[in-house]
């Protein structure tokens, strides 16, 4: 049987009461390294070109990256080019770290040193493989022959560095496959790397420590990284950072738990794309900070360029529901969703803090628009159509025209077994209620008040052939219901009735929404006019006129 989970040994956990994290709140954002440039690339079945990685870079630098990594040029002449591309043509901002990986091996950093040759400052990632499988299977090493490894090149980082005195050094050592690494022995190696480099005389170093793969649970990794910081020589003369894969799908959970865990910086990259399954998502990460108030010093208010530079230098589509870049991710197709998303967004104004049901975020800090927030489909009910006739027609309705309305649209929506869109629902609304029917118009009409009383007189019919009807009632519209009950034989009454001012001002236009009962029918109609008498009127005629042709027959003979 080849699906068999018994041949997986489940990760051992370190035993920690005495765990800080879970009791802390990330307050301010961690230092960010962007690695699209690196990790991001070696995981692309086509690898970007010079060209595509310089509009890349620039796209990091724009967000605000203050440390990219921008290759591996020890291991690819490609990203050798581009490294050197950026310090000739001076592309890389006063404030801006650049950042190279390498092997612990001595001709791979003396190519790493002669690539970033020229730059104002940089950083030299240094790293080899610790893990325990490593160790056994791959290097056939013991410990003390992993640490020589890691010591031989820390030494070579701090003999070339000194060949080099105009550049700003920045050391950073990773103990690959830190998940797969008994803690003992990874603090071991990485301490007699600290050792060598010396922090607490001022030189900058960034303890990297990375999940390579992603082996536990996000807790777990947030305990070993707090059992790190607490067993690592010269602990506040270092950066601790981490770089966790999404191997499990928890990469960002992983990243944010370890910043609780005691970690100053995160490694990722934009979006997520890496390795296997992807590296820590940034994009996520910072806005999960930001939805919390927290500034992540990172400026993704334009996330549509950044999805749409992604998308061209990598050519990986973004998923629809891509945590808030995905086309979907601020769409509500649900209707209960899309009525309590109206409710709330009816009630906010600019200035107040954002508390709106199914959006942890105002979409327009990504410079989403609100129209992408509720479509329509076969799931969406009266609060999502009414949402879209409120947002782009200004139309508003009462709650008994919204059920109805909602039914047209849902059926719509059911035939066409496809989303229903924004121009699509107008007309449905004009075909159904708005349409007048034909010889149905008013041309004109006069109100007369004689005590309690008022008298109508309205002309109805087209350009070439009306009539002129006349009643009398408490009010105009009863006046025209009894007018229109005389002249038709046909006994009517109004069952709900609303008006509304669409706008303010002198061009203020008028909606009115009438259910009448005609005979043993039940209709309904609306009317847009300049004035809510004329679009009262309108829409009784209107309800009147849908019920059947013999109606307007017995109407025009009368």
């Amino acid at each position: 049987m080849a699906y068999d989970h018994r041949k997986y040994v489940p990760f051992t956990p370190i035993h920690r009461p005495q765990r800080r994290w879970p009791d802390q709140v990330i307050t301010e954002s961690p230092r960010w390294c962007a690695v699209d440039l690196r990790d991001g690339n070696q995981a692309l079945v086509k690898p970007m070109t010079v060209a595509q990685k310089t509009v890349l870079f620039q796209l990091l630098v724009d967000v605000g990256f203050k440390e990219i990594e921008v290759g591996f040029p020890a291991a690819s002449q490609p990203d050798y080019d581009f490294v050197r591309k950026l310090i000739e043509e001076n592309l890389v901002p006063d404030d801006v770290t650049i950042q190279v990986l390498t092997q612990a091996r001595e001709e791979l950093i003396a190519r790493s040193f002669e690539a970033l040759k020229g730059a104002r400052k940089a950083n030299v990632h240094l790293y080899n493989s610790t893990s325990r499988v490593q160790r056994e299977k791959v290097f056939r090493l013991d410990v003390d022959g992993i640490k020589a490894i890691a010591v031989a090149g820390a030494e070579a980082l701090v003999r070339h560095a000194q060949a080099n005195p105009a550049t700003e050094w920045v050391f950073q050592y990773s103990p690959e496959s830190f998940t797969g690494t008994e803690l003992e022995v990874a603090a071991e190696v990485t301490n007699a790397v600290i050792d060598v480099w010396q922090p607490q005389n001022g030189q900058e170093v960034v303890i990297n420590l990375p999940a390579t793969v992603e082996m536990s649970t996000p807790n777990v990794f947030a305990d070993m990284v707090e059992w790190m910081g607490e067993h690592l020589h010269h602990r506040e003369h270092l950066c601790i950072s981490v770089h966790t894969h999404n191997d499990r799908g928890c990469g960002v959970a992983a990243a944010e738990l370890a910043v609780m865990g005691g970690a100053d910086r995160v490694e990722g990259t934009l979006m997520g794309n890496g390795e296997r399954t992807g590296n820590m998502d940034i994009v996520t990460m910072a806005m999960n900070l930001y939805s919390q108030g927290v500034d992540p010093l990172l400026d993704l208010s334009d996330v549509k360029r950044i999805a749409e530079t992604v998308e061209s230098v990598t050519e990986i589509s973004t998923h629809p529901r891509h945590p808030y870049v995905g086309e979907l991710v601020f769409t509500a197709f649900s209707g209960s969703h899309q009525d309590a998303i109206r409710k709330c967004l009816s009630t906010y104004s600019e200035g107040d803090k954002w508390e709106i049901a199914y959006l942890p975020i105002d979409p327009r800090d990504l410079g989403r628009r609100y129209e992408e927030v509720v479509r329509i489909n076969s799931q969406s009910g009266k609060g999502g159509v009414l949402y879209v006739l409120e947002r782009d027609f200004g139309i508003t309705l009462p709650r008994w025209l919204q059920i109805e309305f909602s039914r047209v649209v849902q059926g719509f929506a059911e035939n066409e077994e496809r989303e229903v869109q924004t121009d699509e629902i107008h007309g449905l609304f004009e075909r159904h209620f708005l349409s007048v029917p034909a010889d149905w118009e008013m041309l004109g009409y006069e109100l007369n008040r004689e005590g309690e009383a008022v008298d109508v007189r309205i002309r109805v019919g087209n350009a070439s052939d009306s009539e002129v009807i006349e009643g009398r009632g408490r009010g105009g519209v009863e006046a025209l219901v009894a007018a229109l009950s005389q002249r038709t034989g046909v006994a009517m009454s109004v069952e709900a009735y609303d008006e509304f001012a669409l706008n303010e001002g002198s061009d203020a236009r008028a909606l009115a929404c009438v259910r009448m009962r005609v005979g043993d029918e039940v209709t309904s109609a609306a009317s847009l006019a300049d004035d809510t008498t004329s679009a009262t009127l309108q829409s009784v005629l209107s309800a009147v006129g849908r019920v059947t042709a013999a109606t307007q027959a017995q109407f025009k003979a009368g």
